[in-house]
């Protein structure tokens, strides 16, 4: 009987499986590598608003506190979104009659709210405090970057959970004094240690690190 395989089938099959092996982790690895990459996740990409706004014209240029649009931010969960009143406090009386701000006179002369499009976002299963985020000393932009420098805002960071993770597991390198988290660009006083001044916050502000890492601080 006439052999039904030649001799190097077996490393014909060897090569195959060994190739298929390589595709697959090739796969799983450009798979991986592409969901968490920046432009999936909308990391330094504008998001189109509905008005233009400028953060760095309102609060480099014009030196506006965040919490005058974001007036819950030391209180709720939420940091808020200013309502079209608190645009017109000042847009009433300059720039009344631009274009890019008929939205704001729409929204104002009809009694309905501007529809801002979110920028910064978690997962709906990722409880998340901006409260006693600055209650604790962590600074707007640790999370939401120079948003002084953005002519349009923009997502600073994938907000992954291990991004999370690393400030929960050291918050001395990115605590600073309650009075400055609304500071860009701060930086502790000149000579002093990051770590060590941090440090010295932490317990001030009675951080408790050991219970930061538990699942159940931010998914409850």
């Amino acid at each position: 009987m006439a052999q039904l395989f030649q001799p190097r089938a077996n490393l014909i099959a060897r090569g195959g499986i060994l190739l298929a092996a390589i595709l697959i982790a090739t796969g799983t690895l450009a798979a991986y590598g592409y969901f968490r990459s920046s432009y999936v996740r909308g990391v330094e990409i504008p998001i189109d608003q509905p008005v233009p706004f400028s953060h760095a014209h309102h609060v480099a240029g014009l030196g506006i506190d965040c919490r005058y649009c974001h007036s819950s931010v030391e209180t709720s969960d939420f940091a808020g979104m200013p309502s079209t009143q608190t645009c017109m406090n000042c847009h009433s009386q300059i720039w009344t009659n631009a274009e890019l701000l008929a939205p704001v006179r729409e929204s104002w002369q009809t009694d309905q709210p501007i529809r801002w499009r979110r920028v910064t976002d978690v997962p709906d299963f990722v409880y998340f405090s901006h409260a006693i985020h600055i209650a604790k000393g962590i600074g707007c932009e640790t999370c939401h970057g120079r948003v002084d420098q953005m002519p349009l805002m923009q997502k600073a960071h994938p907000m992954y959970m291990s991004w999370c993770l690393e400030c929960h597991r050291q918050p001395q390198r990115y605590i600073r004094p309650r009075e400055e988290v609304f500071t860009m660009g701060w930086q502790p006083p000149r000579g002093v240690d990051r770590q060590a001044y941090g440090q010295q916050l932490v317990e001030q502000y009675n951080v408790q690190v050991q219970g930061l890492t538990d699942c159940s601080i931010c998914h409850r």
